[in-house]
């Protein structure tokens, strides 16, 4: 399967500022089931844009804008293709908390580990853990399983009632949060509780007509990979009780979101910004030849014309205030 991404982002500047530097992680990764064939960045106002890959092996794009300016625009287009899946079991061994145990011993994963800054236990949570009796038993893989079904019955999806920086005391005070509040709670409970690694995957979700996920699919998209033995790094969406598979498009991977926000940067200056972010995932099941560009969804034209319009100008002083001034 074929999948083409467009990502649009737009910071619009009350005031026009006068330098903005940012670094951007929107490049789908290539490794395990999934292998990105094309990447196309493109800024407004133009730039130059450089790459790195960071210690995890996410791609990162930066960039400095240093004239003024009163809106950054910022589309990334991609194409990715995903191998199918190999089934994830229902349960494993139950020896395999000890086998589990001794590879964490005889391997780095102490980042996995170690609270974060946005998965890190509180006394909610603590309490939330007691609820849900999590401990261990029978085996890892079926724990998780359970763990994923209890946080989608517990929690209610409900856009803009948090943060990108909200901290998880705020989700669980509410019983509601978004795709990134769920993600940190799993991994907060499955590192305290449970001793297993647990990380943070920044990505995006092919919603097909038939799929009844609850997560925005004109947003980016969260969820968790635990690792465990015999299957490696395993993902689960507590958003939407899934194991992750080929829907599952990966752009980075860290402890928490703080690691792989879609977009973070500065600006100079003294002004308020507006951010607008549309996401499109549209599939095909062979790859578009390379004389013919990725399909474009219907609207997606109009909403990045809109974005790229320049910023509205204030309206011209009246000509009575424009003579005061010259007096």
């Amino acid at each position: 399967m074929y999948y083409s991404i467009r990502h649009l982002t737009k910071f619009l500047y009350k005031t026009e500022v006068s330098e903005s530097i940012m670094e951007t992680r929107m490049h789908p990764r290539s490794d395990q089931n999934q292998r990105c064939l094309t990447f196309h960045l493109s800024v407004s106002p133009r730039c130059r844009v450089f790459s790195y890959r960071d210690h995890l092996a996410n791609q990162v794009h930066h960039f400095d804008i240093p004239g003024q300016h009163g809106q950054l625009v910022i589309v990334a287009e991609s194409l990715v293709e995903m191998q199918p899946h190999l089934e994830v079991p229902a349960s494993l061994p139950e020896s395999s908390w000890a086998e589990l145990d001794r590879q964490v011993h005889q391997s780095d994963f102490w980042e996995m580990l170690l609270p974060s800054e946005f998965a890190t236990s509180t006394p909610a949570l603590e309490e939330l853990a007691n609820h849900l009796d999590l401990r261990r038993r029978d085996d890892p893989l079926s724990v998780l399983h359970k763990l994923n079904e209890q946080l989608y019955h517990y929690f209610d999806y409900k856009p803009l009632s948090t943060k990108a920086d909200s901290p998880i005391d705020l989700a669980l005070s509410t019983k509601g949060g978004v795709c990134q509040d769920f993600s940190h709670i799993m991994i907060a409970l499955v590192r305290t509780r449970l001793q297993i690694p647990c990380r943070y995957v920044s990505g995006y979700l092919y919603h097909g007509e038939d799929a009844r996920d609850r997560s925005e699919a004109s947003a980016t998209h969260a969820w968790v990979e635990a690792f465990l033995p015999e299957l490696g790094w395993v993902g689960f969406d507590p958003t939407n009780f899934l194991i992750a598979g080929d829907r599952h498009i990966r752009t980075a991977i860290g402890r928490d979101y703080s690691d792989v926000p879609p977009t973070h940067g500065v600006f100079r200056g003294r002004a308020k910004s507006e951010l607008t972010v549309a996401v499109r995932v549209t599939p095909s099941e062979g790859t578009p030849s390379l004389d013919r560009e990725l399909p474009v969804p219907e609207d997606w034209s109009i909403l990045v014309e809109k974005a790229q319009a320049l910023p509205e100008q204030p309206a011209p002083a009246k000509r009575q205030h424009q003579q005061s001034q010259q007096q």
